[in-house]
C-alpha cells in the first residue's frame, strides 16, 4: 500500500457519545465543519435467509446497531450513505424483491439516524439491482425499476444520465448515478451494475460532472459507489478498462476519495501515491472475508469530516465481530465500538 499517514487511534468505549473529532488540543484548534458517513453490506448469507423471520435477508442486529452509533455521533454528520447490498437480494420474483426493499427501507426511516434528522440516502449493489436465473447473475431492468419505486424516500437526486449518450446505457441511470453538493463539497452517486454493464460506470459523464463541480468551486470532491475500483489491497474488482478511465477522472479533477463496499472488510489506501484514495467500507454486517488480519476483524461504519482548515480526515469505526455468530446480538457494554483507523485524505496539491 502507499498510504502516506496511517494514524492508529485508542478505542473510546463507554463514552454517551462517540466523537468525530477526538479530544486533542488540535481538534479544538480544527474543529469539525461537517461530516458524513459511509457503510454498505449489511446482508446476510443465502443460508441464513428464513422465508418467515427474515425474508430480506438483512443482518438486523449490526444494521440497528450502526444507526444507535451513528445517531451518538458528536458532532452530528449531515448525512448518511448506505452503499448497496442491504437485502439477500438477487431476486427474479419483483414483488418478493419489493417488499425486502421495504422491509430494509422501513427499517431505516425508523431508525435513531432518520428521527435525529440527519439525512440517508441509499445506494444499490449487486444484491439490489442484479438477479440470478440460470445464465448466472446479471443486472436487471425489473430490479432497476423495482428499487427506484421503492428507495424513493433514500434518494437524492435526479441529474444523472439517461439511456444512450457516449456511455452506451441501455437504461435510464439518471436516478440511479447522480450528483449533489453538500456545503462546499460535491458527491457522485455511482450505480456500479447498470443493465448490460455490471461492473461499469458511466464513466463520460462521471468525468463532466466532476469538471462542472470543480469549474463551479467545489473544495471537496467524493465518489460513492457500492463495487470499489480497486478491490482489498489492490485485488480486481470493477471491470478493468472503465476502472482505469474513472481512475483518470478522479484524479485529474483532484477527487479526495472513491469509497465502495462490496467486499467485506474496511481498508484504505492510495493506488498512486498522494493522490486519490480508494477507501472500502464494506463491514457492515455480512460475513467478513476471510482470512483478515486481526485489525481487520470487525464490523462497522467509516466517518469523513471536513474541518475548518480544510482538512478531510476519515475515521473507521468498529466493534467486534459477536462470538455468538456474525448476526447475534452486539450489545454495547459486551461490544463497544472504538475508533480503529485513522487516515488523511486530504488532496495534496
Amino acid at each position: 500500500m502507499n498510504a502516506y499517514k496511517i494514524i492508529r487511534l485508542a478505542g473510546i468505549a463507554g463514552l454517551s457519545a462517540l466523537s468525530i473529532a477526538g479530544c486533542t488540543k488540535k481538534s479544538v484548534d480544527d474543529p469539525v465543519e461537517y461530516s458524513f458517513v459511509v457503510l454498505g453490506d449489511c446482508r446476510v448469507d443465502k443460508a441464513d435467509t428464513n422465508s418467515t423471520t427474515n425474508p430480506a435477508g438483512i443482518n438486523f442486529a449490526e444494521l440497528d446497531r450502526s444507526m444507535e452509533d451513528i445517531a451518538k455521533l458528536d458532532p452530528k454528520p449531515s448525512c448518511v450513505f448506505f452503499n448497496g447490498d442491504e437485502i439477500f437480494g438477487y431476486e427474479q420474483d419483483t414483488t418478493k424483491l419489493m417488499n425486502a426493499f421495504a422491509i430494509w427501507r422501513d427499517r431505516v426511516e425508523a431508525s435513531p439516524v432518520v428521527k435525529a434528522g440527519i439525512k440517508f440516502v441509499a445506494i444499490p449493489g449487486n444484491h439490489e439491482t442484479e438477479v440470478d436465473s440460470a445464465d448466472g447473475k446479471a443486472p436487471s431492468r425489473d430490479a432497476e425499476r423495482v428499487w427506484l419505486e421503492t428507495m424513493t424516500p433514500l434518494l437524492n437526486g435526479n441529474d444523472g444520465p439517461h439511456a444512450g449518450g457516449p456511455d452506451s446505457l441501455a437504461t435510464d441511470q439518471s436516478r440511479l448515478t447522480y450528483s449533489f453538493d453538500l456545503n462546499d463539497s460535491h458527491f457522485v452517486l455511482m450505480n456500479t451494475d447498470p443493465v448490460g454493464q455490471d461492473a461499469h460506470v458511466p464513466v463520460h459523464w462521471i468525468a463532466d460532472d466532476l469538471a462542472k463541480a470543480r469549474k463551479n468551486g467545489a473544495k471537496h470532491l467524493f465518489a460513492i459507489g457500492h463495487k470499489p475500483a480497486f478491490g482489498y489491497q489492490g485485488t480486481m474488482a470493477m471491470a478493468a478498462g472503465n476502472r482505469s478511465e474513472l481512475w483518470d477522472a478522479l484524479e485529474t479533477n483532484h477527487v479526495e476519495a472513491m469509497i465502495g463496499s462490496h467486499i467485506h472488510v474496511y481498508d484504505g489506501y492510495q493506488p498512486h501515491h498522494a493522490k486519490t484514495w480508494m477507501i472500502i467500507s464494506g463491514n457492515g454486517g455480512t460475513p467478513l472475508d476471510k482470512n483478515l488480519p486481526p485489525n481487520k476483524q470487525y464490523f462497522g461504519f467509516t466517518v469523513v469530516s471536513i474541518l475548518k482548515s480544510g482538512n478531510v480526515i476519515l475515521k473507521s469505526y468498529g466493534r467486534d465481530v459477536p462470538t455468538e455468530g456474525y448476526a447475534a446480538a452486539c450489545l454495547a457494554t459486551k461490544y463497544p465500538t472504538t475508533i480503529r483507523d485513522s487516515l488523511d485524505i486530504t488532496w495534496k496539491d
